[in-house]
């Protein structure tokens, strides 16, 4: 009966003003936060994480063990929460939740309407109304950098990241040597730039940074931010504590 079945609600929360919290995906499961159930006082993963046309709560005939949460101090420390994911006719099922830290989660199975909950994955991953300027423009920065394999490989380097906090600023984050290019106890330094986001639009202004990135070498613009000082002698930079 539907009366049986649960709700599914893909709360998005932004952390406060000038915090370095991260936004976070909280699924909210007939008014309950699971991830406040099943990893106490720890965040949610980020929109970029699980949300999207073919992101990981997109549920298929094939079960997907999906991670909705992470400890802050990380998995291997203090936990995670796992949950797989799986279609069933007209249902979407979310059981087998997991925790490496602790075998007992307290969480159930849950079961959804698959319209009900196709519906609000779409509406969660198509709603932009929360991003603040200098995220969006991050947003549009990784996607593009993502495409630009043959120039992260020119400069021995591998993305990271880009992001923003609730400030007017981006951070594009990158990593040197390549690991392909190198063994697992050689120095590898980790780079970060910082830029302030204008005021003009958010597609103009991530082109605009994108082209300025791709004239030279990143490494030569960058600070180095992880890696530890006698690597960074080793490869020749200056060791940066931020």
């Amino acid at each position: 009966m539907a009366s049986d079945l649960n709700q599914l609600v893909l709360r998005i929360v932004v952390p406060e003003l000038g915090s370095d919290g991260t936004v976070e995906v909280r699924p909210i499961v007939d008014g309950v936060d699971v991830v406040a159930t099943g990893l106490p006082r720890e965040p949610a993963e980020s929109p970029r994480t699980l949300l999207g046309s073919d992101g990981p709560l997109v549920a298929t005939a094939e079960p997907r063990e999906v991670r909705l949460a992470e400890a802050e101090c990380t998995e291997g420390c203090c936990g995670a929460l796992y949950v797989t994911i799986r279609r069933a006719g007209e249902h979407v099922v979310w059981s087998g939740w997991r925790d490496p830290g602790d075998p007992e989660t307290g969480l159930s199975e849950f079961r959804f309407d698959a319209k009900q909950y196709a519906a609000e994955v779409e509406r969660a991953s198509s709603d932009r109304s929360w991003e603040w300027r200098a995220y969006t423009v991050a947003r549009l920065l990784q996607q593009e950098l993502e495409r630009q394999d043959e120039w992260f490989e020119r400069w021995d380097c591998r993305l990271g990241g880009v992001h923003s906090y609730p400030l007017s600023r981006a951070w594009f984050t990158f990593y040197s040597p390549h690991p392909r290019q190198v063994g697992r106890d050689d120095p590898w330094l980790q780079f970060r730039m910082v830029r302030r986001v204008s005021p003009a639009d958010p597609e103009t202004e991530a082109a605009e940074i994108l082209a300025r990135l791709l004239t030279r070498d990143p490494r030569e613009i960058a600070e180095v931010c992880g890696g530890t000082p006698e690597w960074a002698e080793q490869l020749g930079y200056r060791w940066t504590r931020w």
